[in-house]
């Protein structure tokens, strides 16, 4: 999966980019308590087990 399609995904559950520092976003919802950090250039592939850990922080697995 790439890093846009991730992207996508915390965006269609409402998440809002609130910073980034080079290739490193940080994303945050107004209600979930959490922020989330997406690592990784927009076209690059993300490994499963950051994709996973990603969904969990934003409580999006299911």
């Amino acid at each position: 999966m790439r890093v846009r399609e991730v992207i996508c995904r915390l965006i269609d559950d409402s998440w809002l980019q609130v910073s980034q520092k080079g290739s490193h976003r940080q994303f945050k919802h107004p209600v979930k308590l959490s922020k989330v950090t997406v690592p990784c250039k927009l076209s690059d592939d993300i490994p499963i087990g950051t994709y996973k850990n990603i969904l969990r922080q934003a409580e999006l697995e299911g």
